[in-house]
């Protein structure tokens, strides 16, 4: 499984997430990772914002009606996972 690297820019702090699924629409680039390797844990939907070439930003979709109709692509794209709000 990928694993990503994320600093938070108000505390400089590192958190490891592992990627469980990747898709773009509407031209948006989204993530779904999780903490734990195995994927049994909780997972967050996460947006790439524009950047710089030479770094990649994301931040966590938290916006109720995206956060659902992006859930719900990836609940299709990967048929063995249920996702729960």
């Amino acid at each position: 499984m990928e694993r990503v690297e994320f600093i938070d820019p108000d505390t400089g702090q590192c958190t490891e997430f592992y990627v469980l699924e990747q898709t773009t629409i509407g031209g948006s680039n989204y993530l779904m990772v999780t903490l734990d390797e195995d994927g049994d844990s909780d997972a967050f939907i996460l947006k790439e914002l524009a950047g710089d070439d030479s770094q990649t930003t994301y931040e966590m979709v938290d916006e109720d009606k995206e956060l659902e109709a992006i859930a719900k692509v990836f609940a299709e794209l990967m048929e063995d996972v249920d996702i729960e709000f």
